[in-house]
This record gives structure tokens, sequence and C-alpha cells, in this order.
């Protein structure tokens, strides 16, 4: 049931469709910005020729001049409206960051539980105000720290967890239930959700007094970043599990953040990315209504993750159109009621493929730019890349000067006084209606070839985000888009910025752990675990429940996986040219 203080919004009338520009008064605009082009546009353009072809990042023309006309079939109520209603082109809160900042939400993770520990007391005691943990390789692919695979890997792109042990460890003497944690997982998700929980538990938090988000969006994996284990369809019910458990008994945690940050990474158009993402949402909710849960009952949890890239206004529009398109397809073609079903609230990260190597210092101003379009587009939580993150692991320094980028943002420029500041922006306006029609456009071609497992199957997004990306990248090689020091303005100079490797003794440590671990259990009690798992996945029953088992009989995030591997089979992704 709708929550009693939205009802007022589910019964506003609808209103007439009209612009807010008077039809006179735009035929004379049109005659005077022609009298402008003919005169002093003409003339400045014969003295000083203006640039070919601009362009968006993502390669969209950016028409020299916006002015009411560009907007003439706009209806503010119905496109625009105001924050916290809907269609939340302005934002999903009433007064947005009046109230109070974004959460600012450092992602962290290497080496051990107890390196990633540390780092996460420091950005707490440093103002951050939500946790982000990143997992190393091995932990993201299912596997224990001592399987053949995982050599090499050890800490390396985040903190290693192999089991209960570690996750203890990792939130050691951090206040669960005062701050919400964001867990960046995707193929093992449920089993390091069931780690947290129970951790949780131990230490006194009961599961619905716990807050956070569980990355788990393992299409983009088949689509951009590649750490799938399991084929499709198994995975996507294993997503469902969570979706179904979290609903059910965790209120306050986001079972599921659909990201299309990694789909941008990997070369796709800011356009791509919002399209791709909504396209994952809606496969995901149709999953979720086919196992028989209400729109209502999970909608309202579902949340987004975003790229931020250079281009500023581009960037601040896909936030304003994403909302307004996912308001739009829950409210009109799911039949959501909650408005809360309606929100797209989402986190937001700068771009890791905007770094380079040479002169990293540059890397501040660029995430300081991304992190502006971010805070202007409405994002709901932040984190900003590190300057030396082309190199290596963020160091302590370089992480601390991006947390105090959007300190700053957030307590000294001033954009945070105004909710929506740049609406009704010619400009923003018009692109925010061009992003969303085109990501429509996409929806609609998807729909047509079959969904979005059937265009994972035959190569749509691969082969669309690599043509996005080579584009991009030649664009780079030939000059026509300049990157400071990396094709304009570059210096014959070595690169001397302190970087951060991971202590080798540290994974002793973790080994010892792991093998104390596997000693002192109680066997047979892991083992009926194990054997309930499997029976879960033979039935198509909901998993959850055995998984929290599992990880309080401390079996091994590797054996756990090991269940799914043999219940579901490993995936090789088919050969598309």
């Amino acid at each position: 049931m709708p929550d009693p203080e939205f009802s007022e919004l589910t019964t506003r009338p609808v209103l007439e469709q009209r612009s807010l520009f008077d039809a006179e008064e735009l035929a004379r605009l049109e005659t005077a910005q022609r009298q402008w082009e003919d005169t002093t546009l003409k003339q400045s353009v014969q003295r000083i020729p203006e640039r070919e072809q601009i362009e968006t990042t993502s390669g969209v023309p950016v028409q020299r001049l916006y002015t009411p006309r560009d907007l003439s079939k706009q209806n503010y109520m119905q496109d625009i409206g105001f924050p916290g209603e809907y269609p939340y082109t302005r934002g999903v809160q009433p007064t947005m960051y009046r109230a109070k900042p974004w959460t600012m939400r450092m992602f962290a993770g290497f080496g051990t539980a107890e390196d990633t520990n540390a780092r996460f007391k420091y950005l707490l005691q440093q103002g951050q105000t939500g946790l982000s943990t990143a997992f190393d390789m091995a932990t993201l692919y299912g596997y224990d720290t001592d399987h053949p695979m995982a050599a090499g890997e050890f800490g390396k792109c985040g903190v290693a967890i192999s089991s209960l042990a570690d996750m203890e460890v990792l939130f050691a003497d951090l206040p669960l239930d005062k701050i919400t944690t964001s867990m960046t997982i995707n193929s093992p998700a449920s089993a390091i959700w069931a780690m947290y929980i129970v951790n949780a538990e131990k230490r006194g938090y009961p599961m619905a007094k716990l807050g956070g988000t569980l990355q788990n969006d393992i299409l983009k994996e088949y689509i951009a970043q590649k750490e799938y284990l399991f084929p499709p369809e198994p995975s996507l019910g294993l997503v469902i599990d969570t979706i179904e458990f979290g609903s059910r008994s965790m209120p306050r945690w986001n079972t599921i953040s659909i990201s299309g940050y990694h789909i941008r990474e990997a070369g796709a158009t800011a356009v791509q990315e919002l399209a791709f993402t909504i396209a994952d949402g809606l496969a995901y909710v149709d999953a979720a209504i086919e196992r028989g849960l209400k729109i209502d009952e999970f909608a309202p949890r579902l949340s987004f993750f975003f790229d931020v890239h250079n281009d500023f206004l581009e960037e601040i529009a896909k936030f304003r159109a994403g909302r307004r398109l996912w308001a739009r397809l829950m409210r009109e073609k799911y039949g959501a009621k909650d408005p809360r079903s309606w929100m797209m609230r989402c986190h937001a990260q700068t771009a890791g493929v905007s770094l380079s190597a040479q002169q990293p210092e540059n890397n501040i101003v660029r995430t300081t730019i991304q992190a502006l379009a971010a805070v202007l587009g409405g994002t709901n939580s932040l984190h900003t890349n590190s300057l030396d993150e082309a190199l290596a692991l963020p160091t302590e320094k370089a992480a601390l000067i991006a947390l105090r980028t959007q300190q700053i943002i957030a307590h000294e420029s001033g954009v945070v006084n105004t909710v929506d500041p740049l609406a009704g922006s010619y400009a923003i306006e018009a692109l925010t209606d061009q992003t969303e029609q085109a990501a429509q456009q996409y929806l609609d071609r998807i729909e047509q070839l079959g969904g979005v497992l059937a265009c994972i199957q035959n190569g749509f997004f691969q082969h669309e985000i690599a043509e996005s990306a080579y584009r991009y990248q030649q664009e780079i090689d030939l000059q026509q888009r300049q990157i400071v020091g990396v094709n304009a303005y570059t210096l014959d100079e070595e690169v001397k910025v302190p970087t951060l490797y991971v202590d080798y003794e540290g994974q002793k440590r973790h080994l010892e752990r792991l093998n104390r671990v596997r000693r002192e259990r109680d066997q047979a009690e892991v083992r009926r675990a194990l054997s309930a798992l499997r029976r879960a996945c033979d039935e198509h029953k909901n998993t959850m429940p055995a998984l929290l088992d599992a990880a309080r009989a401390y079996a091994t995030l590797g054996e756990m996986m090991d269940v799914f591997r043999a219940a579901f089979g490993e995936y090789l992704e088919p050969a598309i040219f």
C-alpha cells in the first residue's frame, strides 16, 4: 500500500498539455533570431570562424544557441514539475541538498580486511557519510584466496573476503545500524551479503535495521564488465532471490544497484549508458513480477549507479532524463501506484576511464568538474576518484583530496542552496529532452530484438559499445578530441606520484585465518548447510536462507560458489563477429 504521505501526489489532476511559451511570442523570437543570424552572428563568424562539428562526448550535435523555441512543446508540470514529485526531473526529494548533502560514499578496499577496516575508519573520521566496499578479483570471481585461480590477485583491486571471519574483521567496531554500506559485488553478491548480514546479526544488529546497497547487477556483466560466472538465466534468478528476500525481510536495504557505470567505462555513450541501464532495470522488474512479487513491493528499493564523464551539460541532462524516463515507465507501463516506485534513486561515480597517467594532478580538476555535474544532476550519493587511480590503488592522501572535493562543493560552492539550479536553462532542458528521446529509441529497439537476454546472446550491446569506444578513441588519436596532458599540452617529464602497494605479509595473515576457520568450524554443519544450498538450487527455491545458514557455519566463499557452479554450470561468452 502507498504511504499516506504520498496519497496527495497520486490524486492530483493531470494538467492540460500547454507550453510555457506564447505562440505569438515564439514567432517573434524566430524572426528576431534570423535577423541576429544574418547580422551580428554572420559578421562574427566571418571574423572568427567557429569550430566544426561541435558535439557532446556521445557524438550528439550541440547547437550554437538554445532559446525558448527549443522548448516550445514542453509542458512544465508534465515534463519538469517540482522536486520530490512525478516525474522527478528536478530530483527525488523536495528539498534536495538544502536539508542535507548527498551521501559521500568513497569506494575503498585493498589488501586485507584489517587494511580496509582502517581505511573505512579514516574516511569516516574525515567526514565521509557512507561506506562503499571494493573486493579483490578472487572474491569477485567467487574463489578463496588459496585457489590456484586467485594467484597474484590478493588485495590488488579491493579487499579479500574468503569467509565470515574476514567479514567480521572488515566491519569490526563500525556502527552498522547508523551507517549505510554499499558492496560492489556481482556473481557472488548473495553469498557476500549473507556474510554481512550474519556478521551484523552476531554483533546484535537485526537484519531489518541494516541499511545499504548491494550492486548485484549481473546483466551488465554480460554486457560490459565480464565478471560473470554462471549462465544469464540462473544468474538472474539469484538476483531475484535477493530482491525477494530483501523486500520482505530488509526494508532499509537496496538489494540491487542497476549499474550503468561499467557500461560507460567500457566505451558506451551517455545515451547508451542510460538506455542500457534502464533496459537492465526493466528486465529485473519483469523477472521479479514473474516470481510473484508485486511492483510496489520491490520497486521502491531499486537503485541505480551512473558514471559521470567530462561533458558537463550532457551529464547533468542524463540524470534528469533518467529520472523522468524511469518514472514514466514505472507508472505508465507497469502501473506502479506508490510514488516511491517511480523514483530513480542513484549513486554516481566520477569517470575512472577519464583519468590519465600523464600529468595525474590534472585528474583532480577532471574529478571536480564531474562531481559538480553529478550534484547539479541531482545524485543521491557520490564517489569521487583519486588523482592516482590511473597508476595504482589510491593512497590515503589522494583519497582525502577526492573526499575534500565533494566537501568543498557541498559547503563552499553555493550550488546546494537551491534545488535543481539549472532547471529552465534552454540548453539543459533541450538536452534533457533529447537524451530521454534517444534512450527511449534504444529501449524500443532492444524490445524489438527480443529483450535484454536476447541482446546479450546476439551481441547487440557489445557491438554498440565497441563501435562507440572505437569512435571515441579514434577522435583522440586524430586529435579531433583533445585530452589535456595526453594529446594536447603534453610535457616530457617522468610521473612522480606516491602509489599504494599491497603488503604481501597481509596475504600470509589472511591465509592463516582462512586455514584456522577450516580447522575449527563444525565440519558436519558445513556439509549440512552446503547440501541444503544445493537442494534450494535444484528445487528452484530462494537461496538466501540457505546462504545465511552456510555463512553461520563458516562455509567459505569458494565452497558456496562451487555449489552454484555445480548446479548451474559456468558461462562462456559466445564468439560474436
